[in-house]
């Protein structure tokens, strides 16, 4: 792929257009939010599947049962979204995260996409919302390299390039993957954690005016985002980040975000990255618009 070829494809698309999401639904309370954004937006986005991404944490025993726990979320969330036809296209992902840089870890999830991503082309390319661990994208990519030409990724992973390290939940977890897929050309959009979509927070009045007795799907997240919180701010003023949210709204509307091309970092394994501007280009978000796409992501909740 050249560079000319490279850039195209990071503009944001126009039109309908495929797409697949990859979440660790169950980690975190802003996957929910994302989940539902994405499937609210069918004039937009046409989700083929959702892939379950493994996770570890105090949720999670280890990366396999992260991974399940997001598996039973997701088949959850799409009983509140009345999407139960989607069922069927929930596939399991990585048990484990990379040993290495060039062995793949084989899933249900990752040999779907592989499959997928061979129906298309680089002039009608699938787009991968990656809002978890990049483990099954990389492995996706190490079982059939000739995928990126196929796809675009769009990925919420990492601390903006000036944070001082890079030391964000989901590329920590897997560096390896994160490094797979900055190395290889594929054509990557990066939504950086710490410093960029750190604004994009909701408040509890917020959730309480807006989404509270609208719906199922709305009450969900009023409830869970409103437990989670109250486990360490009860009686106290918060805010929670639901950034996952942003990597949806990309495919969505350009007016969301402020963005620019950067040479693609390099993750590396002391949770720092390196930079060699030889390095072929990535489109960087470096800003969120928040209280738009706040309002667009409550308009798309509401909506029948």
């Amino acid at each position: 792929m050249d560079y000319i070829e490279l850039m195209k494809k990071l503009e944001r698309p126009s039109k309908r257009v495929d797409a697949v999401l990859d979440t660790d639904a169950y980690n975190e309370i802003d996957d929910q939010f994302a989940i539902a954004y994405m499937l609210k937006n069918q004039e937009k986005i046409n989700t083929l599947a959702i892939y379950a991404a493994p996770f570890t944490n105090e949720k999670s025993e280890g990366p396999k049962d992260g991974m399940e726990k997001s598996y039973y979320e997701i088949l959850k969330l799409l009983d509140l979204l009345d999407h139960k036809a989607m069922k069927n296209k929930v596939y399991k992902g990585s048990e484990s995260y990379l040993a290495d840089e060039n062995t793949p870890v084989y899933s249900d999830a990752a040999n779907h996409l592989v499959e997928l991503a061979l129906n298309y082309s680089k002039d009608d390319p699938l787009y991968v919302v990656a809002i978890g661990a990049i483990t099954n994208v990389a492995s996706a990519i190490l079982i059939n390299p000739e995928i990126i030409n196929n796809i675009v990724v769009i990925w919420l992973g990492g601390h903006c390039i000036t944070w001082g390290n890079s030391k964000e939940f989901n590329m920590a977890q897997d560096i390896a993957a994160a490094r797979i897929v900055f190395g290889c050309m594929v054509p990557l959009i990066m939504f950086p954690c710490g410093g960029v979509v750190s604004s994009f927070t909701i408040s509890e009045a917020e959730l309480l005016y807006w989404l509270k007795g609208k719906n199922a799907i709305c009450d969900y997240l009023v409830e869970n985002t409103i437990n989670e919180a109250n486990k360490y701010a009860e009686g106290k003023p918060w805010t929670r980040v639901i950034w996952d949210v942003a990597a949806v709204a990309w495919l969505i509307s350009g007016e969301f975000f402020y963005e620019r091309f950067e040479h693609s970092p390099i993750p590396e394994y002391d949770n720092h990255y390196a930079f060699d501007k030889n390095r072929h280009f990535i489109k960087y978000i470096y800003h969120i618009c928040r209280d738009a796409l706040v309002s667009d992501l409550f308009n798309s909740l509401l909506s029948e």
